[in-house]
């Protein structure tokens, strides 16, 4: 099977469905309570350091043997906001695959393994798609982690930067 793009793709797209399940789940449960002054301060570091970023790295495909260099990938994030419920993030990003090129808000969960945060995302369905889920792990100006998409799956990895800044629309 043909992996279907890179792994924010797979995260962005399974966020259409998550996005009304977290929406429900926010109208059945009471608010949360207020987080500490150190858990705070992740968050706020976490929002700030993953806004208008890339990651920028590679992936591999598990059973495929690699020939020369693994696969690029580039994954631009626009900006990233806690939500109320729960440890969920609204992610903004940008999706450029298939020759489409959209800007997309999906809301994804973050666990904490103290103060690194991990994006996860577990056997999510998207119609006519697949099956997605993956552990990335962000730390410092990096991320590593793993990918599937229904029996395909692998490891990626890379480095966080600065997005380039892009072009208004209106000077073209």
């Amino acid at each position: 099977m043909k992996r279907i793009g890179n792994l924010l793709t797979s995260i962005l797209l399974t966020g259409f469905s998550v996005l009304f399940v977290s929406g429900a789940m926010a109208q059945d449960k009471p608010a949360e309570k207020k987080v500490s002054a150190e858990k705070q301060k992740l968050y706020d570091l976490f929002e700030k350091k993953l806004t208008n970023v890339q990651f920028k790295g590679n992936f591999t495909v598990l059973g495929r043997e690699q020939k020369g260099d693994l696969p690029k990938e580039t994954y631009t994030i626009k900006s990233v906001k806690k939500l109320d419920e729960g440890e969920y993030w609204l992610f903004t990003a940008r999706v450029q695959y298939g020759g489409k090129d959209i800007t997309v808000p999906m809301p994804l969960q973050v666990e904490w393994a103290a103060s690194t945060p991990v994006i996860t995302l577990t056997n999510a369905a998207i119609p006519g798609l697949g099956t997605f889920s993956s552990r990335v792990v962000i730390y410092k100006n990096k991320y590593a982690g793993t990918w599937s998409h229904g029996e395909v799956g692998g490891h990626l990895f890379g480095t966080i930067e600065p997005a380039p800044e892009e072009a208004d629309p209106e000077d073209k």
